[in-house]
């Protein structure tokens, strides 16, 4: 960081420690106590005797220092709930009172800022992971992903958003982390420049980013923050919180007019700021002998160096796996850590034989496609969720794994505990979302199911609802569904192309 936000933030937390301690002594609601937590990454679980704390790491990047610090914190305050998110952060969960206060303020001293990890902020910037790394991609991008995830602190005190700001970036048309479906992204081109898209996102009534500019040069990127930040500010919904984000004013300014008035505040921002970026490169000597083969690892363009892919199911690390992995890469030279926006990891930068001993220490990575499914915290420890997602997956799995289905067979699904599409459900080619459904039982805990999602660039689609499923269905769903697809030697992304209406049939003796 060019500024040491920690200090100018550290004030912040006497607030923050006060009202802590009023909620989980009963003095205050949740929604008066969410208001405030939020803002500083901080947000009870269900129940209200408990709290998470949501660490922010820009682009999903976290060094050995970061590594070090997370390891020896779970150690130290005997955390075990370790989730990866799909925003690229770490969550800790089942934290006491004292130890979120502490917590904060310690990771703040290592350089890892909480603040605007949650409420009305500008969030965690996200990425492609493998950024730098990857062969194919356009450019790479770690550069300006910290320089616009530092100059998105600044705004945390300077001015008040509607509701919360998502910035991202990619570099390949995988989009792997929605770069033109998220408030602000940008997407590099192989001529060099950066597409820019805006005022899209997920949830209810979601939309696909529209596009505000073309060819723009990477030094000018804080130019195009600056004016998301003033067209949110001066167009966005103050007055009713259900239509407060971004994706809103497509609606109420038009898609025309919305891009009209984004343009408006990018010349603005050109006129009255000096926001361009000078990036130094940085020197990078490793290289690596040896080769290695193996499904979890990815070669990478510097030479005889590989990325080692980690995602335990669920998106929860075990802390004894944690800290194995941390005493490994902390000997090892420019090995750093990069989560993904499906809730795994890759370790990159290890030669063939770092690599090797990379796989054997996450042996417990999950064990094939449908076992990577992506599932937000969920009804069990989150205040907002609906249906418990971890609870869903692991039922999904456990039934499934005696059939020993082929590889690709079951698709990776996304469960969302609520309509706030934490897994982003509705961009996935199957996806999952929390609900109540009226059965001769009574009401039962189910999910809402949705087909047919895309969201590789260009090809961008939200899924359609195909019904409704209760929990103790949905394991049989797949089971039925794998059976079939197996039946005809095939895979799911390539099945479902021809036989939809078997599909059909299979989910209507669920829904």
């Amino acid at each position: 960081m060019t500024k040491n936000y920690a200090d100018e933030f550290r004030a912040d937390l006497v607030e923050f420690r006060e009202i802590t301690r009023k909620f989980y002594n009963k003095e205050i609601t949740v929604p008066e106590y969410k208001s405030v937590s939020g803002g500083f990454g901080s947000y009870a679980q269900r129940g209200g005797n408990e709290g998470m704390l949501r660490l922010r790491l820009c682009g999903g990047r976290i060094t050995k220092d970061y590594l070090s610090f997370i390891t020896d914190s779970v150690e130290k305050y005997n955390i075990d709930l370790i989730h990866m998110t799909t925003c690229q952060s770490i969550q800790l969960h089942n934290l006491s009172v004292d130890t979120i206060c502490t917590l904060i303020e310690e990771a703040w001293d290592h350089g890892i800022i909480t603040r605007g990890g949650g409420g009305d902020f500008p969030r965690n910037v996200m990425s492609t992971p493998l950024t730098g790394v990857m062969k194919e991609e356009a450019f790479p991008l770690t550069p300006y992903i910290e320089a616009v995830g530092d100059y998105l602190l600044q705004f945390i005190k300077a001015v008040k958003l509607p509701r919360k700001l998502k910035v991202c970036f990619s570099s390949t048309p995988d989009n792997y982390p929605h770069a033109t479906f998220r408030d602000l992204g940008f997407v590099a081109k192989e001529n060099g420049t950066f597409d820019v898209y805006s005022a899209g996102g997920l949830g209810p009534r979601p939309k696909l980013g529209l596009l505000v500019d073309e060819n723009v040069d990477p030094s000018k990127v804080l130019y195009y923050v600056k004016a998301m930040v003033d067209t949110f500010v001066t167009y966005g919904n103050y007055t009713q919180r259900n239509k407060a984000r971004t994706r809103f004013m497509q609606e109420s300014l038009g898609e025309e007019g919305y891009v009209n008035a984004f343009q408006e505040k990018l010349r603005e921002a050109f006129a009255s700021e000096s926001l361009d970026l000078t990036i130094t490169p940085v020197e990078f000597h490793k290289t690596g002998d040896g080769t290695i083969t193996n499904p979890r690892v990815v070669e990478q363009k510097q030479e005889g160096l590989y990325s080692v892919f980690y995602q335990p199911v669920g998106g929860n690390l075990v802390p004894s796996v944690l800290r194995e992995l941390t005493d490994a890469i902390v000997s090892m030279e420019e090995v750093e850590i990069r989560l993904t926006p499906t809730e795994g990891m890759y370790i990159i930068n290890l030669t063939a034989s770092e690599a090797e001993k990379i796989l054997a220490i996450t042996a417990d990575h999950a064990a094939n496609l449908f076992e990577t499914s992506v599932a937000c915290v969920g009804s069990n420890t989150c205040q907002s969720g609906l249906g418990d997602s971890q609870e869903l997956l692991s039922r999904c799995v456990e039934a499934v794994r005696p059939y020993n289905f082929k590889d690709g067979v079951l698709p990776r699904i996304y469960i969302s505990g609520c309509p706030s599409s934490c897994s982003a459900h509705t961009t996935a080619i199957l996806g999952f979302r929390g609900a109540m459904k009226k059965t001769d039982e009574g009401m039962k805990p189910a999910f809402a199911m949705f087909e047919n999602g895309c969201d590789r660039q260009g090809e961008e689609r939200f899924g359609t609802d195909a019904g409704v499923m209760t929990v103790e269905d949905i394991p049989n769903f797949f089971i039925d569904l794998g059976q079939a697809i197996t039946a005809a030697n095939s895979t799911y992304a390539e099945w479902i192309q021809t036989n939809h209406d078997e599909f059909e049939a299979i989910a209507a003796k669920y829904i």
